[in-house]
């Protein structure tokens, strides 16, 4: 029994961490394809039908590359960096529900890698170590406009981590649990948490697009005065590895927006479904619904890039710790004194 145990998380760790980079590959062809849209122009077209296997081409491409590595007295930390991004970014997935249960062999199998308690807590701690492969990366490439974008990207993912933690602080006040599964369950139907908690929804997702580095955050990329930001003395797969953990951060944000808020794989009708369709029909349901709403989101990251300039990072500072933490504390005081009156 232990050893079935142990097979079926094996198998759904691997399908998840697939998953993860399958999504992260494919989400470069989308930025382009939804850019070339909003644009007006074609896009890639030239490997595979409609572009299909553009990002494949580009993989190849990074592979083939040269690997350049500057005279840094830190080349140790220079190949860290890249590793612990995207070490990160896939560790995230690890305790995200992708859907309820499916009844298969006899047994109830989890769509789910693993489920603690703390889910939201490993969460959390995952981010907050992310920002150390940007700053390594930058400080160890021996490049003075590196280290300004390490600087600040971390500067402005801590800032932005504290109102996104304050932020998720109501919904745990709401729900009861750090939980991420038992959040999702709680959800059922229509009882999406968007609706109790629209304010600190829309702190997250402001919040996701700062730790995500994406525009108009993206100080840390800004071309004009950094050249290319942190990655500027990367090449080859080290340079594919900081773009993959970008779209990986991207996808696993979506991700984490649409089950904390979105009610996750429910949909409304879900308990008819079940009921008259079986378990596995109306979770294989909600799986695609899951998906569905991660591809908006991933969507709207894509549409505010190629519609918002960025801010200037006085203005990125300013929005991060006189707006959205004070926002966010007054969110946490309404959201206890409405359950107090509720109560």
């Amino acid at each position: 029994m232990e050893e079935a145990i142990i097979i079926e998380k094996s198998v759904i760790i691997i399908a998840v961490f697939a998953l993860t980079m399958l999504m992260a590959m494919y989400s470069t062809l989308a930025e382009r394809k939804i850019a070339a849209w909003l644009q007006d122009r074609v896009g890639p077209n030239r490997a595979g039908k409609g572009g299909i296997l553009q990002p494949l081409a580009d993989g190849l491409k990074l592979f083939a590359k040269e690997e350049f590595v500057p005279n840094t007295p830190n080349k140790f930390l220079f190949f860290v960096g890249p590793a612990i991004s995207m070490s990160m970014a896939l560790m995230t997935s690890a305790v995200l529900p992708w859907g309820d249960k499916l009844h298969l062999f006899g047994r109830d199998i989890i769509l789910q890698a693993t489920d603690i308690d703390v889910a939201l807590l490993y969460v959390f701690g995952v981010l907050s170590v992310s920002v150390y492969g940007i700053m390594i990366g930058g400080w160890a490439s021996n490049n003075k406009f590196s280290l300004m974008s390490a600087m600040r990207a971390a500067s402005q993912m801590i800032s932005y981590e504290v109102a996104m933690g304050l932020s998720i602080i109501a919904l745990i006040m709401m729900t009861g649990t750090l939980s991420i599964r038992e959040i999702a369950l709680g959800q059922n139907g229509m009882n999406w948490n968007v609706f109790y908690q629209p304010v600190g929804f829309l702190i997250f997702l402001i919040c996701s697009f700062a730790e995500a580095n994406r525009t108009p955050f993206d100080l840390a990329e800004c071309e004009a005065e950094l050249i290319g930001g942190y990655h500027t003395e990367y090449s080859s797969m080290k340079m594919g590895f900081y773009l993959f953990a970008e779209y990986a951060a991207m996808f696993i944000s979506s991700t984490i927006l649409a089950v904390l808020y979105f009610g996750a794989y429910n949909y409304p009708g879900m308990d008819w479904a079940e009921k008259n369709w079986g378990v596995n029909i109306a979770n294989v349901i909600g799986i695609f619904v899951l998906f569905i709403k991660i591809c908006f989101f991933i969507f709207f990251y894509m549409w505010v890039r190629w519609t918002i300039p960025r801010f200037r990072y006085d203005q990125l500072m300013r929005l991060g710790w006189k707006a959205l933490i004070p926002l966010s504390i007054a969110n946490i005081i309404i959201t206890g004194i409405v359950m107090l009156l509720v109560d």
